[in-house]
């Protein structure tokens, strides 16, 4: 089994592949891992800051590690921004039915409302060093973003519109 988790930022990616991980024992790969060691090292000349570039130069390499991992048959929870919308275009259907695809996005509401939980939340799994950038408009538009493209191409997303943590338990079991 595959799970890919992907959505807005801020929306609790890296927390839901932590907690699976903890209950499940899958191993889980960041994309942003993959990301800043393709960056650090040199191998791209790309920056944190170039989102559409990377998804483009990203995702076929996780693409292709996702299924040699379904044709090992291992599990594989796979976290991170970079998922095109049309991601289902990078693989035949004996591999889609390995893949359990979850879409976090926050309503407009609940930014509004949990703004500063939000922030409070920001480096829960991973130290994010500055996060200046993050504004109730920007986490807005980053899930306007996300919602309208994925949905778009027959996604289903799932909306944290109040209980983040009940939320996150319900989805949290890949085999339900």
């Amino acid at each position: 089994m595959i799970i890919l988790i992907t959505g807005a930022s801020h929306t609790g990616k890296t927390v839901l592949a932590q907690r699976m991980l903890e209950q499940y024992h899958y191993p889980y790969l960041s994309i942003d891992h993959l990301k800043m060691g393709l960056i650090r090292s040199g191998n791209t000349s790309l920056t944190p800051e170039d989102d559409e570039e990377l998804t483009g130069y990203l995702w076929p390499i996780v693409s292709e590690m996702i299924k040699t991992a379904i044709e090992n048959r291992q599990n594989l929870i796979v976290e991170g921004c970079y998922v095109p919308f049309d991601w289902r275009k990078s693989f035949e259907e004996t591999y889609l039915t390995d893949i359990r695809f979850i879409c976090l996005a926050f309503s407009d509401a609940y930014i509004e409302e949990h703004f500063a939980e939000i922030k409070g939340h920001a480096s829960d799994v991973e130290a994010r060093l500055d996060d200046s950038d993050c504004t109730t408009r920007q986490l807005k538009q980053d899930n306007h973003r996300m919602i309208e493209g994925f949905e778009k191409a027959g996604e289903e997303v799932i909306f944290i519109t109040d209980r983040y943590e009940e939320t996150m338990e319900k989805i949290k079991n890949p085999l339900a």
